[in-house]
């Protein structure tokens, strides 16, 4: 491998919009690092990127887990120039019969792992006076959504945190952004029958639902040179369901 080309980390890249970035990235002279929760995942993004990348398995739930995995990429390529935020998970619920655990197993893998894997990766990034971290959110951190009060906090919290970072690590050479998507095609939508989707839709300026190749377009030209100048924002792609 040469030594100028990018290193991209994806956290969850083997379904949905992360596999679509992984693809569209490796496609674009960058070596992907994906990671799965499970051997399955692995694969899968091995296939997918074939010998522009590898696939690892991440247990978002251990701290030292994080901390090894990062480890070990450093160790391994000297860098991280590119860091993707996509895994989340969602548990639906009216908040009068949310429980503690319900709450705090979303925050945990929405926002508290993001935080430190962002933590661990800056490090990184700051040696070398460059990176580019990226996190997908969504939509609903900014409008709210009923029976999601836990996953609109997590996502609403990654705002406040980006922004945050932005500021930080602006002057070393560091950009630091969020794509906020809509409803975008992927497994989740597939689940939604006809009725809900003729429904959705009509709320959608657009009247479609967006294309995950969509996503990894924006999620590429935040990667590149070309967008060194944008940080600490929030772009929304949404087919204008919600204007900013």
């Amino acid at each position: 491998m040469k030594k100028n080309k990018k290193i991209a980390l994806i956290i969850g890249a083997s379904k949905g919009i992360g596999l679509e970035i992984a693809k569209k990235l490796s496609l674009n002279n960058i070596f992907v690092i994906g990671t799965s929760t499970n051997i399955k995942g692995k694969k899968i993004i091995q296939e997918k990127i074939q010998n522009l990348g590898l696939g690892m398995i991440l247990n978002l739930k251990n701290l030292k887990d994080i901390k090894i995995c990062i480890q070990k990429i450093h160790k391994k390529f000297k860098k991280i120039d590119i860091l993707i935020n996509n895994a989340a998970i969602k548990h639906d619920k009216l908040i009068i019969n949310m429980d503690y655990h319900d709450w705090s197993k979303v925050l945990k893998i929405n926002l508290n792992s993001i935080f430190y894997i962002s933590k661990l990766i800056v490090k990184i990034m700051l040696q070398n006076r460059y990176g580019r971290i990226i996190t997908i959110g969504s939509t609903i951190g900014s409008t709210g959504n009923i029976g999601q009060s836990n996953y609109a906090a997590s996502k609403s919290g990654l705002i406040g945190l980006n922004k945050s970072l932005a500021l930080e690590v602006a002057r070393k050479g560091i950009t630091v952004n969020i794509i906020s998507p809509g409803f975008i095609k992927t497994g989740m939508t597939k689940l939604l029958t006809d009725r809900q989707k003729k429904k959705y839709k009509s709320t959608i300026p657009m009247k479609r639902f967006g294309n995950p190749e969509e996503i990894a377009s924006i999620a590429l030209f935040l990667s590149s040179t070309e967008a060194s100048y944008i940080t600490g924002q929030t772009i929304h792609v949404n087919g204008g369901v919600y204007m900013n």
